[in-house]
This record gives C-alpha cells, sequence and structure tokens, in this order.
C-alpha cells in the first residue's frame, strides 16, 4: 500500500515537473520570438530611418535662371548634330553603340536640357534605344535630369524598364560632369530611390588613353557604380581632345570594354 502511495505521490510530482518544464520553454519562445520581432522592428525602423536620411540628404537645389543655353564643359561638350560610335566585344556578342546630340529639347523642371539619343545593338540588331536629358549650369557642371528608356528583344519592344524623370515621383537630378573635377571627388549621377542611384568617383586626371579612334591625353578617369546594382562597376575616360566619352572599361572583366571607334559631325 506504501508502495502504491509512494507511486501515486510521485506521479503528479513527475506531471508538476513537466508542466514547469513545459512552461519554462514555452516562455523562452516567447521570449526569444519577442527579441526577435523587436530586432526586426528595430531593423526595420533604422532602414527606414536610413532611407529618409539618403532622401533627405540629397537635395540640390535646381533653379533655373542658373543654367546656361549650351553645354561646353570640356570633358563633356554636347554640340548639335555629333555622333559617336563605340564597339565592345562582349560575352554575348559585338556590341555597338551610337550616341548622337540631337537638336531636340525637352523641358524637366522648368530647364531646356538636351536630348541625347544613345543606341546599343548587339550583333547589329537593337537591343535599347534611349534618350538622356542633359544641362548645364552657369558653373559648367553638367547635370542629368533623366532618361526615356527603350529596351527590345528580338527586334520588337519589350519594356521602358530604366526610365525616370527629375521632378517625378521622387526622382531628382544628378551630375554627370563637373565642372571642376578633383581626385576624391564623388557625387550622385542620378536618384530615384530603389530604382536609379549610380554614383560616379574621380579617380584621375591627366590619363593617358588609347583607343581605335586615336590617342588621348589629359583624360579624366571615373569610377562608376551603383547603390542598388552591386555588379555595376565601370572605369570611364573622358578627354578634352575629343569633348567626350572615349572609353568604357568593366572593372570586372576587362574583356568588356567600349571603345571610341568614330566621330561625325
Amino acid at each position: 500500500m506504501r508502495r502504491d502511495s509512494k507511486a501515486s505521490d510521485a506521479a503528479p510530482a513527475s506531471s508538476n515537473i513537466g508542466l514547469r518544464g513545459g512552461m519554462i520553454a514555452a516562455m523562452r519562445r516567447a521570449s526569444a520570438v519577442s527579441i526577435a520581432v523587436i530586432g526586426i522592428a528595430l531593423l526595420g525602423g533604422f532602414l527606414y530611418w536610413w532611407q529618409r536620411q539618403s532622401a533627405e540628404e540629397y537635395d540640390p537645389v535646381i533653379d533655373p535662371s542658373s543654367f546656361v543655353p549650351s553645354i561646353t564643359n570640356p570633358y563633356f561638350t554636347l554640340v548639335p548634330g555629333t555622333k559617336y560610335f563605340y564597339e565592345s566585344r562582349t560575352t554575348d556578342g559585338v556590341e555597338r553603340i551610337e550616341v548622337e546630340v540631337t537638336g531636340e529639347q525637352k523641358q524637366v523642371l522648368g530647364i531646356p536640357v538636351t536630348v541625347v539619343r544613345d543606341r546599343v545593338y548587339l550583333d547589329d540588331v537593337l537591343v535599347e534605344d534611349t534618350g538622356d536629358w542633359y544641362a548645364q549650369d552657369a558653373s559648367g557642371t553638367v547635370w542629368y535630369f533623366g532618361e526615356d528608356v527603350s529596351n527590345y528583344e528580338n527586334g520588337k519592344l519589350k519594356d521602358h524598364a530604366g526610365a525616370w524623370e527629375a521632378g517625378v515621383d521622387g526622382a531628382k537630378p544628378g551630375i554627370v560632369m563637373l565642372a571642376d573635377p578633383k581626385t576624391g571627388d564623388s557625387y550622385r549621377q542620378e536618384y530615384y530611390r530603389g530604382k536609379a542611384e549610380d554614383m560616379a568617383d574621380v579617380v584621375a586626371l591627366e590619363k593617358a588613353v588609347a583607343v581605335p579612334y586615336g590617342s588621348f591625353t589629359d583624360c579624366l578617369q571615373t569610377r562608376d557604380w551603383s547603390k542598388i546594382e552591386t555588379t555595376l562597376q565601370e572605369y570611364k575616360y573622358y578627354c578634352p581632345a575629343a569633348g567626350f566619352l572615349v572609353k568604357e572599361e568593366n572593372m570586372s572583366d576587362s574583356r568588356e570594354t567600349a571603345e571610341l571607334v568614330n566621330i561625325t559631325k
């Protein structure tokens, strides 16, 4: 009897221990979940704050009266009627790029911007047709106000991915060329949060560059990269003798290099 009594007494004790263990485990799980939720909330709050700060910190003052009619920056001179031709051998085939400074203008943020048409062909098939919009301020800095993009696949229009316009949906203009670039300068080339956030760093001045079109000195070298496209890493070379870009080199694969082959006016 006493043995049975001990047995009957032991069972509830064991049951209580199991219950307390389950309660403790549940409390620990709840605590872990709470900590995780708090962590996620804090991370989300930080990311929201960081994005807000990023947007708030970049707020260029654009005064239409401070812009001039012509783009004469020595590294980025846009004369209507001028065409630049580039070629590059890529893993997908031969890429050919035609950049034409048109006589067209478009009003963006009250500023008449010059339209530069950029067509990209892969093995002579059109894959992209873009209109880029530029204007120069009185200091000589050239601003980038957006682009109208048409992407093609198998010769047919696919989409307009990559298009943006300053003043629309929070997009802001960026700088494509500084009036007086110095080594170490860094600047935004475009700003459309989460969709177009290219940057440029001035790497060197007075570089010598040789391309099929000719040899150049006193060239500006920049490193172009993106805050949202981690694979975008390019060196670009702008030469006053050409008044424009003469070479674009993929930093991760130097074999993918677009070089100037001709200029017509």
